[in-house]
């Protein structure tokens, strides 16, 4: 992939198991973003290929950006809506399951509150209920709670881990902390500075339910230090 005749990402080889929950960390200009916009077809590579199985159904994937990006002049069960009004759904089916994504991440008593009215953690899961509407295979999340302080991104981290555990979706998770991708994932990629090269591949070796008192944890404290280690060689 080129931007202004400078390789981002070159030779990389990845495969990533259905159901998992990959963390994708690296320092900035590495490549994860871009490497998450090609997973969701954002963007398109010069060379190599790009596979998901099974293939076809764009709705299949679900993209979760930084920012949450909702309608300022729709509600929150209509901005969680949007995507099956896009698909053509009736209103009918489309609030049934709107209702249902957002009573997944803690919303049900917000339906009508507009995004003007929420905080920043409540708009970003009216934007993660959006995304889980559809029921995707594929979870991308492009550091969605990095804009949040620390109380509220551990709430969501608990909260995703927890809704991942329960849809059995395959989730690919980028952000710049080392915390965080130990916490949520049970897989996680470092990419060194240029050119997409994987320096750390790692299976984390960590129990299956997570919950806050797992911060305190020596194993938490060891898998943090060699996902910072492979960073800053």
């Amino acid at each position: 992939m080129f931007d202004n005749q400078h390789v981002v990402i070159a030779g990389m080889n990845l495969q990533i198991d259905s159901g998992e929950f990959l963390a994708v960390l690296g320092p900035s200009g590495s490549g994860k973003s871009t490497l998450l916009r090609m997973i969701a077809r954002l963007a398109e590579p010069d060379s190599g290929t790009i596979r998901t199985e099974p293939n076809g159904d764009r709705f299949q994937t679900a993209y979760v950006f930084q920012d949450a990006h909702l309608l300022p002049w729709r509600n929150v069960l209509d901005n969680a809506a949007l995507p099956l009004e896009l698909m053509g759904k009736s209103r009918i089916e489309r609030n049934e399951k709107a209702r249902r994504a957002l009573e997944q991440v803690g919303l049900l008593a917000a339906l009508d509150r507009y995004p003007a009215q929420l905080s920043g953690g409540m708009r970003m899961r009216v934007s993660l209920a959006r995304a889980l509407v559809t029921e995707p295979r594929l979870l991308l999340l492009d550091e969605p709670f990095a804009a949040l302080d620390e109380i509220t991104r551990f709430h969501l981290d608990v909260q995703l881990r927890e809704l991942w555990q329960r849809r059995g979706m395959t989730v690919i998770f980028v952000t710049h902390s080392v915390s965080e991708a130990a916490f949520l994932a049970n897989r996680a990629v470092v990419m060194g500075r240029s050119g997409g090269a994987i320096k750390l591949d790692r299976i984390l070796e960590l129990p299956s339910i997570r919950n806050n008192e797992l911060r305190s944890d020596p194993r938490l404290g060891q898998e943090m230090r060699l996902l910072l280690g492979a960073i800053e060689e």
